[in-house]
């Protein structure tokens, strides 16, 4: 290995390990670990400014095919992944507006009320609803107010919520497989290789849809004797609050609503508008802030910079590893432990996404990841798509395997503590291990039958 090889891969590995710690904030690390590789290794070592400008990658905001393409994407995968980022960022304001107008509050009291507030009924409902929100919303958004939510009927009906809130983190990080905007990996899997959003429902989908059923099931036959426990402490439910008390202003809501279809449909046919995911993003905010507009400095202060830095290092990092050619050797090292074999090739990635995503972010991991199936398919002549659906299965629910495996994991966790219910590994992982396992081979199952 060269020196600017080794390098930017000791720099990766040192961004990973402290990510993994979580001793500093992670868009510190990512961004400091971006510079150093931007400045050791293509500065001083490698002396490319090329490089520096491929990984930046700002020209690429200046195109037109980065707005409107007109044929296929071609929005670029190779240093940061701008598409991403505007899209992420507006797609965050478009949820603060919604969430100050009362739509998810709204959403789960009247859900709570169509079952008549009885547990089990209630269990399969908001299971459905976390997997059809994620499908759009950023699975974070919606664990924090299902979870919320969850534990406020949890003091008014007098029953555990843990059951009803592990079952939500997992359908949550389910759903949002099923789309290019449900869950962080997805999203950079679409922008890097020019799939759309039906792209994914028609395939990750298809899984998402098949184990969501498979899901329920193995949740309800899990938590079975709580939620009859439950059942036999149900209160009246003449006491719970009407849903409409949650919309403070019937205007504001309507108009969330009307700004959230427009998102789905701008998202469901810019294959066919040629709209790119990045111009969806910008127009998206741009609507909600003017329809928020007196709102409009509270809804930039809400938005996650955080996450947005976070990426932008990670996206640097991985750059370093692309230009090196680092990624190109790993996907040679699949290659041969694969000999070619397709499915042996979608069982490695598939797994071993899962298995890492597990413990660590599954975002760095998608990203890193991305470069090196498009060279695995280029070398062994392997369908790129079918890879990308396995590496997409294997991110999204792979993560939900632990507490610290995805963030609406450490969300959803963090809202139960907050309110006394206590979520330890062994009770997490009792629960969600087997259903990661059940979800990844159903997953490849389906990839064998329909691509191999």
């Amino acid at each position: 290995m060269s020196l600017a090889q080794i390098l930017a891969t000791a720099i990766f590995a040192i961004m990973f390990i402290l990510i993994v710690i979580d001793k500093i904030e992670r868009q510190y690390v990512t961004i400091g670990c971006g510079l150093l590789t931007l400045v050791l290794v293509f500065g001083i070592v490698m002396r490319s400014p090329a490089a520096i400008s491929e990984t930046l990658n700002l020209q690429s905001i200046f195109t037109l095919d980065f707005w409107y393409a007109a044929g296929e994407s071609s929005e670029s995968s190779s240093g940061i992944n701008w598409a991403t980022i505007i899209f992420i960022a507006g797609m965050m304001i478009m949820v603060e507006g919604m969430a100050k107008a009362g739509f998810f509050r709204w959403l789960c009291m009247m859900l709570a009320k169509m079952v008549n507030y009885k547990p089990v009924p209630l269990f399969v409902a908001f299971m459905i609803m976390s997997s059809i929100l994620a499908m759009f919303i950023d699975s974070i958004t919606v664990i924090l107010f299902l979870a919320a939510v969850t534990v406020e009927l949890a003091k008014l009906l007098k029953f555990n919520p843990v059951p009803m809130i592990l079952s939500e983190i997992f359908c949550a990080n389910l759903g949002g497989s099923a789309t290019m905007c449900g869950d962080p990996p997805n999203i950079i899997i679409g922008t890097s290789l020019g799939y759309s959003f039906s792209d994914f429902l028609t395939n990750t989908g298809l899984m998402a849809a098949v184990s969501l059923v498979l899901v329920i099931v193995y949740f309800f036959l899990v938590f079975h004797k709580e939620l009859e426990e439950s059942e036999k402490n149900l209160s009246d439910p003449s006491t719970m609050p009407d849903p409409k008390e949650a919309i403070q202003n019937k205007t504001d809501f309507t108009l969330s609503c009307v700004i959230f279809a427009c998102a789905v449909v701008m998202l469901v046919t810019h294959a066919q508008t040629g709209l790119t995911v990045a111009f969806i993003g910008a127009f998206i905010s741009i609507l909600t802030l003017l329809v928020f507009a007196k709102y409009i400095r509270e809804l930039l202060s809400k938005v996650d910079y955080k996450t947005l830095l976070f990426f932008i290092g990670l996206f640097m990092v991985v750059g370093g590893l692309e230009q090196t050619g680092i990624l190109e050797i790993i996907a040679g090292y699949i290659g041969e432990a694969s000999k070619g074999n397709l499915k042996l090739m979608i069982a490695i990635i598939i797994w071993v996404s899962a298995i890492a995503s597990a413990f660590v972010d599954n975002i760095p991991f998608a990203a890193t990841m991305i470069p090196v199936i498009k060279s695995l398919a280029a070398a062994q002549g392997v369908s790129l798509e079918t890879l990308a659906w396995a590496l997409s299965m294997g991110t999204d629910i792979g993560g939900s395997a632990t507490p610290i495996g995805a963030s609406a994991n450490v969300v959803g966790i963090s809202v139960a503590a907050k309110n006394g219910y206590i979520i330890g590994w062994g009770r997490y992982c009792k629960s969600a291990a087997p259903a990661t396992i059940i979800v990844v081979a159903v997953s490849m199952l389906i990839i064998f039958i329909r691509y191999c």
